[in-house]
């Protein structure tokens, strides 16, 4: 099984959001027949049948083994990735690519719907390939006193950064993608913070 499948194409991302399908993917993160799905979700056979072959189709389940059952051979299924990851960009759709401002949320959920992509697609190769993806991640959270600080501290982490990168950055390496985005921290009190 893989670690996560990128959904970049909108067929596909409609066939596995269907209700009936995302309770059939969710059963499917341990492996069961069609008939043990439907007993478990009280639907007909038939139709989590015809559910399975769909999903199959797209690459969203794969056979894990196929038994003799009374007469019949009654194929295993599971989810084909421990995570199945809409690309950003089936939801934007190009709304934000004129953006360039640093301190624009449109532009940071840009960067980050470009670096999900671009990381799941490359994770995927990698484990083709059997090798891991060498990616790093920082995270930190900082309290700025006055809403003008938040501009200071962009420029001297963009001059900061600058530094390290210079110090790094040779001509003949492989180059790496390094993104730096801030937002407001959800507010635990707020529900509406958490959606």
């Amino acid at each position: 099984m893989a670690e996560m499948v990128l959904m970049d194409e909108p067929e596909r991302v409609r066939l596995a959001l269907s209700p009936p399908r995302r309770q059939i993917l969710d059963r499917l993160r341990e492996p069961a027949s069609a008939a043990q799905v439907a007993a478990e979700l009280g639907m007909p056979r038939q139709r989590v049948g015809y559910h399975f072959r769909m999903l199959e189709r797209a690459g969203l389940i794969e056979l894990v083994e196929e038994r003799s059952r009374r007469g019949c051979v009654e194929r295993i299924m599971q989810v084909a990735a421990s995570a199945l990851l809409v690309d950003p960009g089936m939801l934007i759709q190009d709304t934000f690519t004129a953006i360039a401002d640093r301190h624009a949320a449109e532009h940071l959920v840009e960067v980050a719907a470009g670096t999900v992509r671009d990381v799941a697609r490359m994770n995927a190769n990698a484990e083709r390939q059997g090798v891991r993806l060498l990616t790093f991640t920082l995270e930190a959270e900082v309290r700025f006193a006055e809403p003008g600080d938040v501009h200071e501290f962009t420029d001297q982490l963009a001059a900061a950064m600058a530094q390290v990168v210079a110090r790094f950055d040779h001509a003949g390496g492989r180059p790496y993608r390094l993104v730096a985005g801030g937002h407001p921290a959800p507010h635990p009190s707020r529900p509406e913070d958490q959606k």
